[in-house]
């Protein structure tokens, strides 16, 4: 458990982060003289006007002035296109308060996806502060890699952030990381002059096989429930207070679960499919499956014809379906630390890097959605044209909370039939019993 000590430090730091950002003057130039000794005055001065008083005293001692935060290094792990951001801001942090001068900065790339499990691996040579996806959050503080938000700091991060984000950075009632993005999601971009309408699936499939154009999406785990979630199946884990996985809820091996298979190995078949999500690998497309990750190079690659949308409807045995799948956010967590000191500096670092500043900021340089309710109103952030597919799409999907690491290497799996033709002649009987296999190895998965 954290010092109490260490809430009223972090107090001191974000007032003097407030005054620092305000233009306003130190904390110890604004305090009111001490009050006067308790020993009386001398009796020839007692009548002596207030005015004639001694003015000489010196001004209240910061509250946080006498705490020795230590020296040494902070290692932050975020994501390779926001190194010289990350790098930037952080260190302008430190040198806005010199009572945490004795720290350095040291930004390494590694990315959302990748940070958990470099934690786990060693937590001790981990990054004291690291970016990371939600799905993530229970492994890591299963293996004691997430320090609790500072108690000081936690009331801040729900009132000023969306509500699903904040509940993404929690294990059981305790918050365990600090918002950064509510940007991880997928969305249709395409080429607005290869496709007429972007609504229906089977329409994008038709204008892209007669333009000899590309329609690219990744069918694995993450992309896959666009499908799953499309026609009304769920496929959610219970966790417990310490992040272990102890129930699976799904009905994949229903009717329900049926249609979106269907969906997926319909769409497969097509002349115009590619498997894969990543733009920079992809060429002659017009329409891709993506996030707003790759926004600058889609839209690069399209030009004029660039254009976002919310996913396609498709439709299976006469009925038709919205495309769903997940929405998420990336958070920023801080590794417990022996420390108190360098523990306070590294709460008080990643308040800031996760602040509406720092947000809006970070959406300006390389065009991460904020979290924060203020930065995601503003009107730069509104106007761009990827956020506003994914905030409609958003209204159809799901917050992904926390999965096992099997369920993602499973789902792959299925990916890999679809997408190599194993059921591309399927009946029925067939489909229901891959997807029973599914379904029974996901509930395994939390026993």
């Amino acid at each position: 458990m954290k010092k109490k000590l260490l809430t009223m430090v972090l107090a001191g730091a974000m007032t003097a982060s407030l005054l620092a950002g305000c233009g306003g003057t130190s904390p110890a130039a604004e305090t009111a003289p001490a009050p006067a000794a308790e020993t009386p005055a001398p009796e020839a001065k007692a009548e002596a006007p207030a005015a004639e008083a001694p003015a000489a005293e010196e001004p209240a001692a910061d509250a946080a002035s006498d705490v020795d935060y230590g020296s040494g290094e902070i290692k932050i792990w975020v994501a390779d296109n926001v190194v010289d951001f990350t790098k930037e801001k952080a260190e302008g942090f430190i040198k806005d308060h010199p009572e945490f001068g004795g720290y350095t900065i040291l930004v390494e790339a590694t990315g959302e996806g990748d940070a958990a499990s470099k934690m786990i691996t060693d937590v001790t040579a981990g990054a004291d502060i690291y970016g990371f996806a939600q799905d993530q959050i229970a492994r890591l503080v299963t293996a004691g890699a997430l320090e609790e938000v500072e108690p000081g700091n936690a009331a801040k991060v729900e009132s000023e952030n969306a509500a699903g984000v904040v509940n993404a950075g929690k294990v059981g009632d305790t918050l365990y990381a600090y918002p950064m993005t509510a940007d991880n999601g997928y969305f249709l971009y395409y080429d607005k002059s290869v496709i007429k309408d972007p609504s229906t699936l089977e329409g994008i499939i038709a204008d892209c096989e007669a333009a000899g154009k590309n329609l690219c999406m990744d069918l694995g785990g993450w992309y896959q429930t666009a499908f799953f979630f499309g026609t009304g199946c769920t496929l959610t884990y219970d966790t417990d207070d310490a992040g272990n996985f102890t129930k699976c809820n799904i009905d994949y091996d229903s009717d329900k679960g049926l249609a979106a298979l269907k969906g997926l190995v319909a769409m497969a078949a097509s002349k115009s499919f590619v498997q894969g999500s990543s733009a920079g690998d992809l060429t002659n497309y017009a329409a891709i499956v993506d996030g707003t990750w790759d926004a600058g190079v889609i839209q690069e690659t399209l030009g004029d014809n660039y254009a976002c949308a919310k996913l396609p409807t498709f439709t299976v045995d006469g009925q038709t379906y919205q495309m769903s799948g997940f929405n998420g956010c990336k958070l920023l967590g801080v590794k417990p630390q022996e420390d108190e000191g360098k523990l306070a500096v590294c709460d008080a670092l990643a308040d800031y890097l996760t602040s509406e500043e720092v947000q809006l900021a970070r959406f300006n340089a390389v065009g991460w959605g904020p979290s924060n309710i203020a930065a995601q109103n503003s009107a730069e952030v509104k106007a761009d044209p990827a956020l506003s597919a994914l905030s409609e799409q958003f209204a159809f999907t799901i917050p992904q909370g926390n999965y096992p690491g099997d369920y993602w290497t499973l789902a792959e799996s299925l990916r890999d039939s679809i997408v190599g033709g194993d059921y591309k002649n399927a009946d029925d009987a067939a489909l229901q019993a891959a997807l029973k296999s599914f379904q029974d190895s996901c509930i395994s998965y939390a026993k």
